[in-house]
């Protein structure tokens, strides 16, 4: 098996029956964006066989309204996560939105406590959660800019 496929990418089939639900509409609108923005990408041979096997199941599903959203939502999480263990490709803002999240945990929660017991009012451990969120930010926009200068970044932005 050779590391690049020359697999292609199954096509997403239309569906008729989102026109009257909103929600589904806009995770299968998502999961097509992401498409488009994956098969610009050489992948190897794992994440194509992926990427087909979540494409196949969403064409032949038979669900329909938040039963289908769930069912694309995560077979887009579950491509994402493979595209980024296997090859280093991530979404726009992928670290951005992760390291805001560690930052405020990691960093802001330990600063806002210290603060709080330095000044003898715990109640100021909430200090410490903005400085922890820009910390985040300013680490996970670095490594988004790092990864798009290396063209490891998707031309798609993933909504949860």
């Amino acid at each position: 098996m050779s590391y690049f496929s020359v697999m292609n990418i199954l096509e997403l089939n239309p569906r008729s029956d989102l026109q009257n639900d909103p929600k589904s509409a806009a995770a299968f609108s998502q999961f097509s964006e992401m498409l488009k923005a994956v098969k610009e990408k050489e992948l190897n041979s794992t994440v194509v066989t992926a990427l087909n096997e979540g494409i196949q199941s969403i064409n032949n599903t038979v669900l329909t309204g938040k039963y289908l959203t769930r069912l694309i939502k995560t077979k887009q999480q579950g491509i994402l996560k493979l595209l980024e263990k296997e090859q280093k490709i991530v979404p726009k803002k992928h670290y951005q939105t992760l390291w805001m999240v560690l930052g405020m945990s990691s960093f802001g929660l330990p600063m806002g406590v210290a603060f709080g017991l330095a000044l003898g009012n715990i109640g100021l451990m909430g200090l410490g959660l903005p400085i922890g969120m820009g910390i985040g930010l300013a680490v996970g926009t670095n490594m988004d800019k790092k990864a798009l200068a290396e063209g490891r970044q998707l031309a798609f932005e993933a909504k949860m």
